[in-house]
């Protein structure tokens, strides 16, 4: 049976994983409910990790009220509602699908899962067994995003026609780095490209539209690393000898919209003096749209319609209290971070599951983002342009 969505009682939350992703997804749920008026109250029950001694302190450092080391135990618990998967991608189909079969509402992180079969077998469990589910795309959140989307649903640049999506970072530009489970494909599926590049093709999935057909490359400059020693979010010390890298530095790729347009994709690990460059542009008949996370409480725009004299993008800080989300924060122009983002769309999950609605991004949303990304990867080993699996 499903979980509940009495909105009489609380909503229990279970997460598992507690290193970068989980301080981000911890960080969201002790504040969510302080911002948002909710209704259903989001509890701490309990956070897993492998690590029972370093799990133990993370609970009581961020206020989860017990801690496990073995997720199957923390999914099968009878006072659990909601299962937050923050582990690498590796481990995502297991958990989700366990999680569904329990009865659990599932918010998984990016990108859902490798392969489009896994990602079907995920969708296919939470839609029998009735469970909201929902995959963790936050950049959907951030005000100037979501105004974006709500600018071009109006016709306000016009018909898309071109749309570009960067998303640079450097902390991988050293060779002297050393390995981390992002650099290892049985664990992390590939490197910049679906980490990053996972992120970029929902942004164009959200904003553009659905994608049909890819044309790509991948690289990887240092294909060897000194071995890890211990790692954290994205720094971490060597150990002792080498280990072989096997998954991308960077990759591009072009697209073509089912819609019309056109589009162009970059990541990589290795642009000296970009942290989190994260940024797109899209071109309509009628005008512009840009934005960067790196500066992302501002939204570029360019409107034809605007006289000759005076025309030009135009910043929109979207700090707001009618752009969204904005309104449930600071007053205008007291800027939004990061960790925003993930407490926005932790209250549009507690609102789905209390409200019976479906939760978005859905795990529809992840498969086909997943299905772009192994698009890209069929059209590196055909070495010509190939369609994207249709997921419904």
């Amino acid at each position: 049976m499903a979980a509940s969505s009495d909105t009489s009682r609380p909503l229990n939350v279970a997460l598992i994983g507690y290193k970068f992703m989980g301080r981000a997804h911890s960080q969201a749920w002790r504040t969510v409910s302080r911002f948002f008026d909710l209704d259903a109250q989001p509890v701490m029950k309990v956070v897993c990790g492998r690590d029972a001694a370093a799990v133990a302190e993370f609970a009581e450092r961020w206020g989860w009220e017990s801690s496990c080391s073995d997720w199957r135990e923390a999914v099968s618990r009878d006072d659990v509602d909601v299962v937050d998967i923050s582990t690498p991608g590796h481990t995502h189909c297991d958990i989700a699908v366990a999680a569904a079969q329990a009865g659990k509402h599932v918010y998984c992180e990016k990108p859902l899962t490798f392969t489009t079969a896994e990602a079907k077998q995920m969708l296919a469990a939470v839609r029998t067994a009735g469970v909201k589910h929902m995959v963790n795309f936050n950049y959907r959140k951030v005000p100037a995003v979501a105004l974006a989307k709500q600018m071009i649903k109006a016709g306000e640049i016009g018909e898309v026609r071109h749309a570009r999506f960067t998303y640079l970072q450097d902390w991988l530009v050293d060779p002297e780095f050393p390995m981390n489970w992002r650099l290892r494909a049985d664990a992390a599926g590939s490197g910049a490209h679906g980490d990053l590049g996972a992120h970029s093709i929902d942004l164009a999935r959200f904003l553009v539209g659905e994608i049909a057909e890819v044309v790509g490359m991948k690289k990887t400059f240092i294909e060897e690393r000194p071995a890890e020693g211990s790692s954290s979010g994205l720094t971490a010390v060597a150990g002792e000898g080498t280990e072989k890298v096997t998954v991308d530095d960077a990759s591009l790729f072009l697209a073509k919209f089912a819609g019309g347009a056109i589009g162009s994709f970059e990541a990589t690990r290795m642009a000296p003096g970009r942290k989190n460059f994260n940024r797109f542009e899209i071109n309509g008949s009628k005008g512009s749209l840009a934005w960067c996370f790196e500066d992302l409480n501002c939204l570029d725009y360019y409107s034809t319609s605007d006289p000759g004299h005076a025309r030009g993008f135009r910043r929109i800080i979207a700090t707001e209290g009618e752009h969204p989300y904005a309104g449930a924060w600071w007053p205008p122009g007291h800027m939004m971070g990061y960790d925003h983002t993930f407490a926005n769309a932790t209250a549009d999950l507690v609102q789905a599951i209390a409200g019976d609605k479906s939760a978005s991004p859905c795990f529809l949303a992840g498969a086909r983002c997943v299905a772009v990304l192994e698009a890209v990867d069929k059209s590196i080993d055909g070495g010509a342009w190939a369609e994207v699996e249709k997921i419904d």
